[in-house]
């Protein structure tokens, strides 16, 4: 079954992606496939409608929910990394305060990599925030912020 789960995932961020303009080409390169197979999850083919009714639900978990069991799934933290950035609906501002004392527990807790240390002190890219805010938990000095932001509505 999370061989079908995966599917599910890939099929929800092929789709997303080709909605965003990439071509299938692209897509194939992302997450690591063969165009053939695109062309088959996009006229839905070779995938359970299952599946992707189980990849839409895992999709609303919580954040670290969604975070942890695409992981759990793939077990390849760039595949990670592209699946809940674009299957994620809700975007987060994250930062850092100057309480940080850079010991590196948030860029090693981070599943999606949106952390690293710059001169002693952590920096977060918004852009790859998924508002899981598992390096908020681990913060010694609570020195991590994390918003949603609201997307222009």
């Amino acid at each position: 079954m999370p061989k079908h789960i995966v599917s599910g995932l890939k099929y929800l961020t092929a789709v997303e992606l080709i909605r965003e303009g990439l071509s299938q080409k692209e897509v194939a390169k992302i997450l690591e496939m063969d165009r053939s197979t695109v062309s088959h999850y996009l006229n839905g083919r070779n995938l359970s409608w299952n599946s992707i009714e189980v990849a839409e639900i895992i999709t609303k978990f919580c954040p670290k929910d969604f975070l942890t069991l695409t992981y759990a799934l793939l077990n390849d933290s760039e595949k990670t990394r592209v699946i809940v950035k674009t299957c994620s609906k809700k975007s987060y501002k994250a930062s850092v305060e100057e309480s940080c004392i850079g010991c590196g527990l948030c860029v090693d807790t981070c599943l999606l990599n949106a952390i690293v240390l710059d001169d002693l002190k952590a920096r977060i890219d918004s852009d790859w925030c998924n508002g899981c805010n598992m390096c908020r938990d681990v913060c010694p000095t609570d020195s991590i912020k994390i918003l949603e932001v609201n997307n222009g509505y």
